[in-house]
């Protein structure tokens, strides 16, 4: 069997999955392999996202590995058996691993939330803003990949559009809303596109306000993907040195509880319109 040179997120998220449910089950990977009437480097290999499984070869394991939770095991299932080449391998060897395993998490997301403190979130930018907003990176970006990226994230907002859109919502920081990322024409148009999107029934836009008391839930941003099932969502948080994508159920009780705290702190859905209209009026 050929192995996979560089596994995908989703790829090695089956894999963490399946390792998860051995261990449950107090099985070594020799045992495993045994069930299936392999060798435990294969069942290595599987679990490391460097081979593939079978949907009944994954059913085996999961019977064997007493994991009574049907939902859970088709959706595992689902992810052993997708073969989806989307947009975003196009982009593969022109940016960085993380730009497709973003794209590829997206796409088959349930449902999206972000929380974000100093820029509109990827999702609901314009394409000058987009451009702008690279262009600030340091060490400054080649154009040929300035362009790219801008184009990337572009492509990304199709979860938003056509007949099935995801579910999305976002809650952004007043001051995101008025730091002026590019020049006025751009800060304008961006809020005009808020403004736009947070009229669709899919996408919830809430505003945390200056003039909020007491407020310390959380100065990063984050991002969330909604799996087939819970246990399948998917954190995401940037850093200097790179995207994490957090998957532990610790992990993701922590963001969720993050999330509903900045959610509760934020303007209701009507008034964070009112304050995105009065921000563009003064521009």
């Amino acid at each position: 069997m050929v192995l996979r040179r560089e596994p995908t997120a989703r790829q090695l998220r089956l894999g963490v999955e399946l390792r998860r449910l051995r261990d449950a089950a107090g099985l070594t990977a020799a045992e495993a392999a045994a069930l299936l009437g392999t060798s435990r480097v294969q069942i290595s290999h599987i679990e490391s996202g460097l081979a593939g499984v079978s949907g009944d070869r994954l059913r085996r394991l999961a019977a064997h590995y007493s994991c009574t939770d049907g939902a859970f095991v088709d959706a595992l299932v689902a992810m052993a058996t997708d073969r989806t080449r989307g947009w975003w391998e196009e982009y593969r060897g022109l940016l960085p691993t993380p730009f497709l395993d973003l794209a590829e998490l997206e796409h088959h997301a349930d449902h999206r939330r972000d929380v974000e403190f100093l820029f509109i979130p990827g999702l609901l930018q314009t394409e000058a803003y987009a451009r702008a907003a690279f262009a600030s990176r340091v060490p400054e970006l080649p154009r040929e990949e300035l362009e790219l990226r801008v184009r990337h994230r572009m492509q990304r907002r199709a979860i938003l559009e056509g007949a099935d859109p995801v579910p999305y919502d976002a809650v952004v920081h007043e001051a995101a809303l008025r730091i002026r990322v590019g020049d006025r024409e751009t800060a304008r148009a961006q809020l005009a596109r808020l403004l736009e999107l947070s009229e669709s029934e899919h996408i919830t836009v809430r505003i945390i306000p200056f003039d909020l008391d007491g407020f310390g839930g959380a100065w990063s941003p984050m991002m969330l993907a909604g799996g087939r099932v819970p246990r399948l969502d998917t954190a995401v948080r940037d850093a200097p040195h790179g995207t994490g994508f957090l998957d532990s159920e610790a992990q993701l009780t922590v963001f969720r509880t993050v999330f509903r705290r900045v959610e509760e702190a934020s303007l209701d859905p009507g008034r964070s319109r009112d304050l995105i209209q009065r921000l563009a009026r003064e521009l």
